[in-house]
């Protein structure tokens, strides 16, 4: 019972870290004192880092009683799947074939899962050499240090936040068209006083968010159990779209457009540059299979359930994909496609046919549903570890002794998701996510190969950063290139791509041969290194260089806001909690907790 409940010796530990008040802020003189004392404080808790023995034993123990391990690998599967096949599929693949791919978008899709896998791989030798709740919060706070871990993880907390909303919203106007009803005018309320893009409530959205909310606080089996149940229907209707497709479709739209004059033919109408380009517009559809790390903690045997877990999920998704291209390619010209709703025009089309069109928006429901449990489940764990490192509010971190998950996290998560879903138009919460989850995918990337080939406070870490900041540098140079001058063919254009690349495998080769490796993971470890870390920090910068200006813009704003919160609060009660931090068993104790995990049966521990 010991995975359950914890460890009976840390449990009065546990308690006293839960009630005693921080220094800083026992009284309003103490907190001027902390202010005044901010630069200091800041100089040596920014670039502080942890150990994994801290994070498992003492960090953990913030939160009270362990949350219950409980997953097996069908659950992480079925988690990833829900996470990531949601309804934006049904519109990011219209867009790619008609103005990036043509019926190349099938081969898109299949680069963005290899992409999305290398990503997955970095986040699987964290999670099983340090399974804990936290994510990529964790993975760069043992890296990096408090600082780097901190903006990078209230950026993603507020993307899951604002990208939650929008979905719940989307549920309202995908759920209408299931149902054959204009629910988008029916169910919101529209309040004049409000100014445009806020002023329509829907009050179906808020419902949606509060019976998940109470779902995930309940129990994490359950809510797996329920997601399985969701993640089975939703996949069920897109096979039957996928059928439906090779069984309508025409084998001559591979290559032919509807429109030969005005459009190119042929498989690659935009050549292969419309390939890697329509790559990066679907990639997004791919983005929720790192909610899966933040269940580690509550994983059986680790290191067994977390690579088939999170690898599984990416590997079927990506068939799943790619079929869906092809299905939606043969069913209608590249030239023709409904950029906005691909599939269910396409059968609209159809004499007789319309009604898919609503077995389209049911699906769609069902998949809105399972990527939002799988994304409320996710960032109620980062928090609650955001919590657990005492630069934020320490109550996040509680679990709850009856239901052994996150409550104080997932509902405080779950209100405030819920009251900017009843206001905040879709396409005003479209515009600011992405570039936070993208963000994150490259720093963990980075964080993989710092920690193989890097001692922590030794001389030996520079030749791994200046690796690191020139493979960047270049990554961003070929991105540019290829924004400005994308590739078509011209001699002119793919001369200063193909010099990019060929000094980043440069770099890289060096770096290989002439770096060691100081630490090799005891358990799973990415394979090909450094190799396969170097290219996904490259295809991460490449499609970081696909967004927008306004996405930068709000990323710079929402890193302002969080540096500025953890002046004024995380910095001070992390010192406050460092001073008292120091236990001569954790080592020990964290061994023999790695060692059970390891060595745990199909029975669990």
């Amino acid at each position: 019972m010991e995975g359950r409940h914890g460890s009976s010796a840390l449990a009065p530990r546990r308690e006293a870290q839960l009630k005693s008040p921080s220094p800083s802020f026992a009284s309003l003189r103490a907190y001027g004192r902390a202010v005044a004392e901010t630069h200091r404080r800041f100089v040596r808790r920014a670039g502080s880092v942890t150990t994994v023995y801290e994070e498992m034993i003492h960090v953990r123990a913030r939160s009270g009683p362990d949350m219950a391990r409980t997953l097996r690998w069908p659950d992480l599967v079925g988690l990833g799947i829900g996470g990531m096949v949601g309804a934006g599929v049904f519109v990011t693949s219209g867009r790619a074939a008609r103005d990036f791919a043509g019926p190349g978008v099938i081969i898109s899709y299949a680069i963005a899962g290899i992409c999305a896998l290398l990503s997955a791989f970095c986040y699987t030798e964290f999670a099983v050499d340090m399974p804990v709740a936290g994510g990529a919060f964790s993975y760069l706070r043992v890296t990096f240090g408090e600082l780097a871990a901190f903006l990078t993880g209230a950026n993603l907390v507020m993307e899951y936040v604002l990208s939650n909303a929008a979905v719940a919203r989307s549920f309202t106007a995908y759920f209408g068209t299931a149902i054959g009803m204009e629910t988008a005018e029916k169910w919101r309320i529209t309040v004049s006083g409000l100014p445009q893009g806020f002023n329509q409530l829907d009050l179906l959205a808020v419902s949606i968010i509060l019976l998940l909310t109470i779902c995930i606080c309940y129990s994490t089996k359950e809510s797996s159990v329920l997601n399985m149940a969701l993640t089975a229907i939703h996949i069920s209707f897109i096979l039957f779209i996928i059928a439906m497709g090779f069984w309508r479709g025409n084998w001559k739209n591979l290559t032919q457009p509807a429109d030969p004059a005005k459009h190119a033919g042929g498989f690659l109408p935009f050549g292969v540059g419309g390939v890697f380009s329509g790559a990066a517009a679907v990639y997004l559809s791919y983005i929720g299979y790192d909610a899966v790390s933040t269940m580690a903690e509550e994983v059986k045997t680790p290191a067994r359930d977390i690579p088939i877990g999170v690898s599984g999920s990416v590997a079927l998704v990506t068939l799943l994909y790619c079929l869906m291209a092809a299905s939606m390619v043969l069913l209608v010209p590249y030239d023709a496609i409904d950029v906005e709703s691909p599939f269910s025009a396409a059968f609209r089309r159809s004499d007789g046919w319309g009604w898919v069109s609503n077995v389209i928006g049911v699906g769609a429901s069902f998949g809105i549903l399972t990527s939002l449990l799988v994304s409320m489940l996710g960032q109620a764990r980062y928090l609650c570890v955001v919590g657990r490192s005492n630069v934020a509010p320490a109550w996040l971190a509680r679990v709850h002794r009856a239901t052994y998950t996150p409550v104080n996290a997932s509902l405080f998560l779950g209100g405030l998701t819920a009251a900017i879903a009843l206001f905040t138009d879709l396409d005003v919460l479209l515009n600011l996510v992405t570039i936070g989850t993208l963000f994150v995918f490259y720093m963990v990337a980075n964080a993989v190969i710092y920690r193989r080939y890097a001692a922590v406070g030794s001389t030996g870490r520079w030749p791994t950063i200046g690796f690191l900041l020139i493979f960047s540098v270049i990554a961003v140079a070929f991105t540019l290139q290829w924004r400005f001058h994308p590739f078509s063919g011209g001699a002119g254009k793919a001369v200063p791509l193909t010099g990019s690349g060929a000094i980043a495998a440069a770099a890289l080769l060096v770096f290989r041969l002439r770096v060691p490796q100081v630490r090799k993971p005891d358990l799973w470890g990415v394979p090909l290194m450094p190799f396969l870390p170097a290219l996904a920090i490259f295809l991460n910068v490449f499609l970081l260089g696909s967004l927008d200006g306004p996405s930068y813009l709000r990323f710079g704003v929402f890193s302002a806001i969080a540096l500025l919160f953890y002046a004024l609060y995380g910095v001070h009660a992390s010192f406050d909690a460092q001073e008292c931090s120091a236990d001569p068993s954790a080592e020990a104790e964290v061994v023999m907790c790695r060692r059970r995990i390891a060595t745990a049966d199909d029975e669990g521990v």
